[in-house]
């Protein structure tokens, strides 16, 4: 049963490279809160990728079918400027540690000034899910560890690929 407390539509950004059972748990969440949950997939030249943005977003895509309410697409441009075009008012953001509150911070701060009509909303990641990143896991697989207890099987299968 779906009990919407704002009743709007809420933007999850992130490079998602790959994504994890925490981003999951976030969007599942944010499903129940929200009536539409964006997962925009950040395309960042500055950041070397593991997969490229269409795999992220396919992954992304696959893993959250089971969501009515989520969309996933990409976006190459300045986050509040995608928030515009597609009418959305909400960032989510993901804390999962103390250690990423300051920057998290900056980032609302930075986009409460470019764009003060939009709010950041902050969620923690349920507890198993708190010390899962990207990057950990990005990091296990290259040095040929288990990662099927983080990732969705599908995200296994094309971390096993991509080593291949």
């Amino acid at each position: 049963m779906r009990h919407n407390i704002l009743m709007d539509t809420v933007v999850y950004p992130g490079t998602f490279d790959p994504i994890t059972n925490g981003h999951t748990d976030l969007v599942e969440r944010a499903a129940r809160m929200f009536d539409s949950v964006i997962v925009a997939v950040a395309v960042n030249p500055d950041k070397a990728s593991a997969f490229p943005i269409e795999t992220r977003v396919t992954l992304a895509r696959e893993v959250l079918a089971h969501v009515d309410n989520v969309e996933v697409c990409s976006f190459d441009n300045l986050l509040v400027d995608f928030l515009r075009q597609r009418q959305a008012q909400i960032i989510l953001r993901g804390l999962r540690a103390v250690s990423d509150f300051e920057y998290e911070f900056q980032l609302a701060s930075m986009n409460r000034h470019l764009a003060p009509e939009i709010e950041t909303l902050f969620l923690t990641p349920a507890e198993q899910y708190a010390y899962i990143s990207s990057s950990l896991v990005r990091e296990i697989s290259s040095l040929g560890g288990d990662v099927t207890p983080f990732v969705h099987s599908k995200v296994v299968a094309a971390l096993r690929g991509r080593m291949n």
